[in-house]
C-alpha cells in the first residue's frame, strides 16, 4: 500500500492530500528515508512523520486496505513521539 493512503487508512493522519503535500515536502521517513507519497509500505517498516511541532515514529503491523476506525490503531504500535520544545523566553534587559 502506498505511504500516502496507508497514513490516512490508520488515522494517523485524516487526509490523504494532507500525507501527499507532508511526503513531498520530506517530512515523511521509512525506515530513516525521505520518501515520495507513493513509495510502499510493508510489515516491519518504521514510518516517521514530522508535522506541525509533532514527530511521531510508528512500526507498520498491517497494510489493510480497509479498516474501521475502532481498529485503526491495530494497523501500527507507536514506538516514540515527539514535541519540539517552544522557544525559550529570555528576561527583559538581557
Amino acid at each position: 500500500m502506498r505511504i500516502d493512503k496507508w497514513l490516512k487508512v490508520s488515522r494517523i493522519l485524516k487526509r490523504r492530500t494532507i500525507s501527499q503535500e507532508l511526503a513531498k515536502n520530506e517530512r515523511v521517513e521509512i525506515n530513516g528515508k525521505a520518501v515520495k507519497p507513493s513509495k510502499e509500505v510493508h510489515p516491519g517498516d518504521e514510518v516517521s512523520v514530522r508535522f506541525g511541532s509533532r514527530k511521531i515514529t510508528v512500526r507498520v503491523l498491517s497494510t489493510e486496505e480497509v479498516k474501521r476506525k475502532q481498529d485503526a490503531s491495530e494497523l501500527y504500535e507507536i514506538l516514540k513521539e515527539e514535541y519540539a520544545e517552544p522557544p525559550q523566553e529570555t528576561e527583559a534587559g538581557e
